[in-house]
């Protein structure tokens, strides 16, 4: 037996109860608890049972209670004369955002509403997301943004970076995607040629766009130097908040400078789209969580997943509503986020590197990233 599964039987005998049986696409695994017991606390694993990481624990330890948040993103509207899948998909989400029971405070929209930043696109999505009645903060993506510069988009949703207090936490919205270099003045490019290689996934033109920029660094910092650097703050943005895989801007360019930032925080949780995957990873006291699409899924990176990833099962290319969905969170009352993927079928984590999307390439090595080799997840070796 080796070193893994001993771990994995003394975990099971810790945590499991009499009778308990989860579901067997949520087995326990060292990964999972690594990641529960980060963002559960230190109250005791016994307290908890089973952790999956795909679930939403509901439990109030203190005078505060729980209190849940939606998440929707990339949607990657097309007009509805060209492709009305994704609306469908957006539609859906949209209307189980409105069936939570009990009612979410809010809900966070990630970016990319549209495909090619069109007002019909724009139009279309503000529509949709009518149908939720509760509260709801937009940050922008890149697909939303460059074809007039995020016009439209700000006539819509209002400044593209904000910041709120809701029951003891600080919540900040980043942009992440207006910062582009200047590469289409000298190209004379016209505004559609301008947004056709902003929603090319590999960069070849834009390049490094994703960046938070100096002037929203000073702007971040300003804004929680305020708050005690012990409580809770939630940073959405757009793109990671680190270096995940550059040449897709799964990553700010600047990611160093906003750790340095958040570094002095002891509980920050980045919530971010972009990426349409399940992903997560930790960079000293961050913990950053990746959000579905409700459009499509992206494969994994070819270089690998950060560390702390337990990848998703392989989409079934057959069906369009697979692979997909949003999320519902809940930051409970030990100041802690929890995070639930609503995805549209039954199994979520692919129990076999050949069930998910992180073995499409035999050369593929799953190894910490360089952000996570500069700044070690907790127990990591060094």
């Amino acid at each position: 037996m080796d070193e893994m599964e001993r771990e994995r039987r003394e975990m099971d005998k810790e945590l499991r109860s009499a009778g308990d049986r989860p579901d067997r696409s949520l087995r326990i695994t060292r990964r999972t608890f690594l990641h529960k017991s980060v963002l559960a606390g230190a109250a005791g694993a016994a307290t908890y049972g089973w952790f999956p990481l795909i679930n939403t624990l509901d439990f109030a330890l203190g005078a505060q209670p729980a209190f849940k948040f939606a998440w929707i993103s990339d949607n990657h509207l097309y007009p509805k004369d060209v492709n009305t899948r994704f609306v469908d998909k957006a539609t859906r989400a949209a209307k189980e955002v409105q069936a939570m029971n009990p009612p979410a405070d809010f809900l966070i929209h990630g970016g990319d509403l549209a495909q090619l930043g069109d007002p019909v696109e724009l139009d279309l999505g503000n529509e949709i997301l009518k149908e939720v009645k509760i509260r709801k903060v937009f940050i922008p993506g890149e697909h939303d943004w460059y074809l007039d510069l995020g016009k439209k988009w700000t006539r819509l949703f209002g400044q593209p970076n904000w910041t709120f207090d809701h029951k003891g936490v600080r919540f900040v919205g980043l942009d992440t995607v207006s910062r582009a270099p200047d590469y289409w003045t000298v190209k004379k490019m016209t505004h559609k040629e301008r947004m056709g290689h902003m929603a090319t996934l590999d960069g070849s033109v834009a390049g490094p766009w994703a960046g938070v920029g100096r002037d929203q660094l000073e702007w971040l910092n300003r804004t929680l130097s305020n708050w005690p650097k012990d409580r809770p703050v939630v940073v959405f943005s757009h793109n990671p908040l680190y270096e995940y895989y550059p040449p897709w801007n799964f990553w700010v360019r600047d990611w160093r400078e906003v750790q340095e930032v958040l570094r002095p925080y002891t509980n920050v949780t980045n919530i971010h789209g972009h990426v349409h995957q399940v992903l997560y990873n930790e960079i000293g006291k961050m913990r950053s969580i990746g959000m579905l699409a409700t459009s499509w899924p992206w494969p994994y990176a070819p270089e690998g997943v950060p560390a702390l990833t337990k990848c998703m099962v392989r989409v079934d290319p057959g069906d369009p509503f697979d692979g997909v969905g949003w999320s519902r969170l809940t930051l409970t009352a030990a100041e802690k986020a929890e995070n639930e993927y609503v995805m549209w079928r039954k199994d979520v984590l692919g129990e076999t590197p050949w069930d998910s999307g992180c073995a499409d390439n035999v050369n593929q090595i799953l190894h910490p990233r360089i952000a996570d080799r500069e700044w070690p997840y907790p127990g990591a070796s060094k």
